[in-house]
């Protein structure tokens, strides 16, 4: 993580958690993260299984022009994209895996600017999965809230293990994503068990920064 916000989220999810996998969805409290409202995020699964917008902060809905409730969560990227973003989403809900990952959001008008997600899985029992995310940009460009985003491209991404390399997450590197996906296997095989280091072709996930 290198925006402020993520790391400040993380640090509040991981205090709510203590030895737990993830803290029960109840115990968030807006007022404890106000600062960070605006740029949050809930995600909630819907029948068909997919990850959907339950609440978005206004800078989040203004970044993308809409409002965002109600919107599946991998809809917002390329659509070669969707399919892995759909995975890592899946994984914060039903294995309590927490995801970092980079991507550049474009306007219709072709600027472009990058951003940095956080996704933390909240407890809300077998039949209401949630997960807490933030979504914060690395710069602002003067068009931001005002050009809408209407597609975004991951670049980097990482599956952290929160109980081993909270230190670390500064330092760690990401998963650089290809512009193309892989023929065969795609990057998503690598996170049927997040938290293990797997090399897939030249792609890693990291587990963790303990050493010995």
């Amino acid at each position: 993580m290198k925006q402020d916000g993520s790391v400040t989220l993380f640090q509040y999810w991981d205090r709510l958690r203590g030895n737990r996998p993830a803290p029960k969805r109840t115990e968030i409290e807006p007022a404890d993260i106000k600062t960070l409202l605006a740029d949050t995020f809930i995600l909630e699964k819907d029948a068909r299984g997919e990850a959907v917008f339950r609440l978005a902060g206004t800078r989040l809905c203004a970044t993308f022009g809409k409002e965002l409730k109600g919107f599946s969560f991998a809809s917002l990227w390329a659509k070669k994209d969707q399919a892995i973003v759909g995975k890592l989403a899946r994984s914060a809900f039903d294995q309590k895996s927490v995801v970092v990952f980079s991507f550049e959001g474009c306007t219709a008008g072709g600027e472009t600017t990058g951003f940095e997600l956080l996704l933390l899985p909240l407890d809300g029992g077998m039949e209401n999965p949630r997960a807490l995310g933030s979504l914060i940009p690395c710069e602002k460009p003067f068009w931001l809230g005002a050009e809408a985003v209407v597609e975004c491209r991951i670049t980097s991404l990482r599956v952290v293990d929160a109980d081993r390399e909270p230190m670390f997450l500064k330092n760690r590197p990401a998963v650089p994503v290809p512009p193309l996906a892989p023929d065969g296997h795609s990057l998503t095989d690598s996170l049927i068990e997040p938290g293990r280091g797997r090399r897939f072709r030249h792609l890693v996930v990291f587990e963790g920064g303990r050493t010995g």
